[in-house]
């Protein structure tokens, strides 16, 4: 019954000093962002009500970044603290092993990364939606969208279609061209349709030309046939067509998913993307991996007391974030796939983690 007594008693005070930790670094963090935009907001004449509304709607992704320095701090804090008071050494005393002591840490980094999958990857574009549609409509910013221009994509292996401007807000695709092809290996246009625009038929779930022309190539002749309101051999959707238009903040995971999957039927190297897309995934297990490294460092008494838990908690801040994007960067010219650049950079840290917590004095 003790040890969970012990659990309890150690849990509360983590997540205590996480939620304060939080809770004052989102505070700063809004307190800056206001100065710098507050100016733009008088100027636009911003209801105050939407200012409050686009503060709300940021903070999920505050917590986002914050969360990894905010884990780190807590557990550094949280230890320190024991340590000072001469509990960890009263828990080791009774026969209590480092693994054992951070036990309670890993339970719940582990729960908070597993929410934060879903937080990161589903929650937060939602908000940064409501947040970009707030910038755009009055702060006159540009985030969140481009318009769609030159458009070009492999349908199938053996389909190319290139759309000159698309209109989201009527469905339409204005100067369409599709080009089919006999054979892979050697190519010759069997099928081609051009067509001043195309409209995507809710009812019928597909493309529709209102007028066109059909050109069938048998050898050296061509049949030429006069299209009215004809349905086209077009399997990207108009929601996936959309998207392109969307700033990559905004789509959660299974649309980044999709997203992707569109760019490489436009003949796109989406292989930064798909970095990033299981970097997403990566990113939130920082929580665990900062408890591996924080708890044995923090367990040992050391001289300087805070000061010196804040320094290790910019260094290996620093030091994650700082080799992610090197390592994100570089990775997209490597020939490992994309999943494996995506979680190098924790699998070192849990290395070094797992090095640190063999070598503390237990």
């Amino acid at each position: 019954m003790m040890p969970f007594l012990i659990d309890r008693y150690v849990m509360r005070q983590f997540l205590t000093s996480l939620v304060f930790t939080i809770g004052a670094l989102a505070f700063i963090y809004v307190v800056i962002d206001l100065l710098e935009h507050l100016d733009g907001f008088l100027d636009q004449h911003v209801p105050f009500t939407i200012i409050v509304s686009y503060y709300v709607v940021l903070i999920p992704s505050i917590l986002k970044l914050l969360l990894p320095m905010g884990m780190l701090l807590a557990c550094l804090f949280t230890v320190g603290r024991l340590s000072g008071n001469n509990e960890t050494t009263a828990m080791r005393s009774s026969g209590q092993s480092l693994f054992r002591f951070m036990l309670p840490f890993l339970i719940s980094a582990t729960l908070i990364s597993l929410g934060d999958v879903y937080f990161n990857g589903w929650v937060v574009p939602r908000a940064n939606a409501r947040k970009f549609q707030i910038e755009r409509q009055y702060l006159n910013s540009t985030s969140g969208g481009t318009p769609l221009y030159n458009l070009y994509f492999r349908d199938v292996p053996l389909r190319n279609v290139s759309i000159n401007f698309y209109d989201a807000e009527r469905r339409s695709a204005r100067d369409v061209v599709i080009h089919e092809f006999s054979d892979g290996q050697h190519p010759r246009i069997s099928k081609s349709i051009t067509s001043p625009e195309m409209v995507w038929d809710t009812v019928r779930t597909a493309w529709v030309v209102r007028t066109g022309t059909m050109r069938i190539f048998h050898g050296d002749t061509v049949s030429v046939t006069t299209l009215a309101d004809a349905t086209v051999d077009f399997t990207i959707r108009h929601d996936q067509i959309v998207r392109l238009q969307r700033n990559t903040d905004e789509l959660d995971l299974s649309e980044t998913l999709d997203y992707l999957e569109t760019m490489r039927k436009g003949g796109k190297d989406t292989r930064r993307q798909e970095i990033d897309y299981f970097g997403q995934y990566a990113f939130p297990w920082a929580s665990l991996i900062v408890v591996l490294v924080a708890v044995p460092f923090a367990s040992v008494r050391r001289k300087g007391g805070i000061a010196v838990y804040i320094a290790l908690a910019m260094l290996i801040a620093g030091a994650y974030i700082a080799l992610t994007k090197i390592v994100q960067a570089a990775g997209a010219t490597w020939d490992a796939p994309a999943e494996a650049v995506a979680w190098s950079v924790n699998v070192v840290f849990v290395l070094i983690g797992i090095g640190i917590v063999l070598r503390t004095r237990t």
